[in-house]
């Protein structure tokens, strides 16, 4: 490959692409060079000091620069964002020129699925979507609607005609491979037959065979569908038997393909018995196996250890596994509108109120206001606080039953509403503030100030509180909390765990609850804190090690490979807050906002497939216009 590209670039003598003066990372983890490199044809042609800038169409000076291969987002949502914005421009301007998609189970692979079952109309991407990725449902029917396919084949396809801005990674979704097969109402009431898994399975090979890089699945407990009549009905991977579940991935095995899957949490035998299916010792032939996440949770700091333990278990020589938990380079910080999140999804108290729709206002206040429930939410938002029993003593050692934070020093206000200064306080700080107010009649800073606690009933307390400020402001609350790796050290120990991949990021996932769009950044800036050479190892975890893993070609600058390249600012990098470039926007694609993350100067440069999509701060005018990145498919 070297010889041919080193001879064409001899007889033409003009490439299309020099990168000049640059400190390299080609993507191996050895230590970066400074060299110049030349690009032709979308691919790179040329490693060397002095390449000569006349023979170059276009010239970047990298000078002060760090220059590597585009970075790999492993887990993303961006299967709508493709249908509405191909350019996916959130990940262009974050250096991520590869996507995987299609992850927990959900996906677009067969098309819309819409289908009359003489009930009612079955309606599986808007359903599954709308609730466990918090994407609101008018935003995924514009999707839907746009879906002209049916079949696997049909979808690559599809994907092959699109401006794409970033290569995508399309994997299996187990959801809708059920929904296929047996319909969505099916698919939720009762187990599949002998027939039907063969089908599935049949399906799945197919899919495999076509180059589908990864089948994915879901267990964690507290995913469910969003329309009716299954509002409190789990989504269609949730009712997989352990039959269905061994033929599947039997399939994935046999391709040698991805498996990614979420654990069952709350029940921790069948956690192990689902990561030994990654075992090449008992089922003759290892499964490439990626499971979420590697995380510190504040509520149960038993999770990070121990998922550390199997890691390195299911690794092991007694195991023969290859298996690799996702870490998240950033603190999960998940924001809300009133009670609207997805952290509320674990609790079947305060899932009632992510139950209604986004406009069924109306519905929210009924539940708030019915005393049942208000003496349910105190029992379950109280439980161990006053130190007793066995709730008390979990929540002590730091293993509670849920992840969701009832602390309210850890829940933070973030907007105007119900008044400009309680933006940045803690609802524990507010209710200190109520109580005094209630005490003695003073405290308010403005009259917006003073309407909000007057508003509020006499003796208000912890509970209390929460419900009022729910039912009083509904959606126009904006706050936020902190669930995982608030300690820097810990997320730190879970980054760069050697069994463990980085690049989980979420994207396009969540609309207004989360932002991690960044955290392959801000991975970097914390490797590069330790040194050049944890840099480029850990480089080399966000770019060749994750291609490998997922057998696609991408993720190195070696001659030869597709031009994927990001180029990095490292003074901008290194003074960089992150939590400073967090906003909501107006996506007109979306016709909705969005958190993003907007950090400026860092990426200056991200090229895809030799043409450059971003530089200093500007999307190119090609993108989502014309077609820049791939479909990668498996290569073996």
């Amino acid at each position: 490959m070297e010889s041919y590209y080193i001879y064409r670039m001899t007889q033409n003598s003009t490439w299309d692409l020099l990168i000049v003066n640059g400190l390299v990372f080609d993507g191996h983890g050895g230590a970066p060079t400074r060299t110049d490199l030349a690009i032709s044809d979308g691919r790179v042609v040329r490693h060397g000091r002095g390449l000569d800038p006349q023979a170059a169409d276009r010239v970047i000076d990298a000078e002060g620069r760090w220059v590597m291969p585009g970075l790999l987002d492993i887990h993303t949502h961006y299967d709508l964002e493709v249908e509405l914005d191909p350019g996916l421009p959130e990940a262009v301007r974050h250096g991520t020129t590869t996507v995987v998609m299609s992850n927990c189970s959900l996906g677009t692979t067969f098309g819309a699925q819409v289908r009359d079952n003489g009930t009612y109309v079955e309606n599986p991407i808007v359903d599954c979507f709308a609730r466990v990725e918090n994407i609101p449902k008018p935003v995924l029917q514009r999707a839907v609607d746009a879906i002209d396919w049916s079949g696997s084949d049909g979808y690559l396809t599809h994907l092959d005609t699109q401006p794409l801005g970033a290569n995508v990674v399309p994997q299996v979704p187990h959801s809708m491979l059920r929904t296929e097969v047996m319909g969505l109402e099916a698919s939720v009431s009762r187990d599949p037959s002998h027939e039907e898994i063969v089908r599935m399975a049949q399906l799945l090979n197919k899919a495999m065979t076509e180059g589908y890089a990864g089948f994915s699945t879901d267990s964690l407990p507290f995913h469910y569908l969003a329309n009716d009549p299954h509002r409190r009905t789990r989504i269609p991977t949730q009712w997989t038997t352990r039959e269905e579940l061994r033929v599947l991935t039997h399939v994935v095995r046999r391709h040698d393909r991805v498996w990614q899957g979420t654990p069952p949490k709350d029940n921790p035998v069948e956690v192990v018995k689902m990561f030994l299916f990654t075992s090449g010792r008992w089922y003759g032939k290892p499964l490439r196996t990626t499971f979420l996440t590697s995380m510190d949770v504040h509520t149960d700091r038993t999770v990070l250890p121990l998922g550390k333990l199997l890691s390195r278990v299911m690794n092991s020589r007694l195991v023969d596994g290859r298996f690799r938990m996702q870490a998240l380079a950033a603190e999960f910080k998940v924001w809300a509108d009133g009670p609207l999140t997805p952290l509320f999804e674990e609790i079947p108290e305060l899932r009632e109120l992510n139950e209604p729709d986004l406009e069924d206002a109306d519905a929210r206040r009924a539940i708030l206001d019915d005393p049942s429930w208000q003496q349910r939410f105190r029992e379950v938002w109280m439980a161990g606080k006053d130190g007793k029993g066995l709730a008390g003593l979990r929540r002590r050692l730091g293993y509670e039953e849920h992840a969701v934070p009832r602390d309210l020093h850890l829940l933070v206000l973030d907007g105007e509403t119900p008044c400009p200064e309680w933006k940045g306080l803690t609802f524990a700080e507010v209710l200190d503030i109520a109580q005094r107010h209630q005490a003695t009649g003073e405290g308010a800073r403005s009259d917006a100030e003073r309407a909000a606690l007057e508003a509020m009933p006499a003796g208000i307390d912890d509970a209390g509180l929460v419900m009022h400020l729910f039912r009083t402001y509904d959606l126009d609350l904006r706050w936020y909390a902190v669930t995982a790796n608030g300690d820097p050290a810990k997320l730190e120990d879970a980054l760069f765990f050697e069994h463990n991949l980085p690049g989980f990021n979420d994207s396009g996932a969540h609309l207004t609850n989360m932002a991690f769009y960044d955290a392959n950044l801000r991975g970097m800036q914390i490797a590069a804190r330790r040194g050049m050479d944890m840099l480029a190892w850990h480089i080399k975890r966000l770019t060749s090690e994750p291609a490998q893993f997922w057998d696609v070609d991408a993720g190195t600058l070696d001659v030869g490979a597709v031009a994927d390249v990001v180029i990095i600012d490292p003074a901008a990098l290194m003074t960089w807050d992150p939590d400073t470039t967090i906003r909501v926007e107006y996506r007109e694609e979306f016709d909705n906002h969005q958190m993003v993350n907007r950090p400026e100067g860092i990426v200056t440069h991200t090229v895809l497939g030799g043409r450059v999509a971003w530089e200093d701060g500007e999307l190119a005018p090609e993108v989502g216009k014309v077609r820049l990145g791939r479909t990668l498919l498996a290569r073996t």
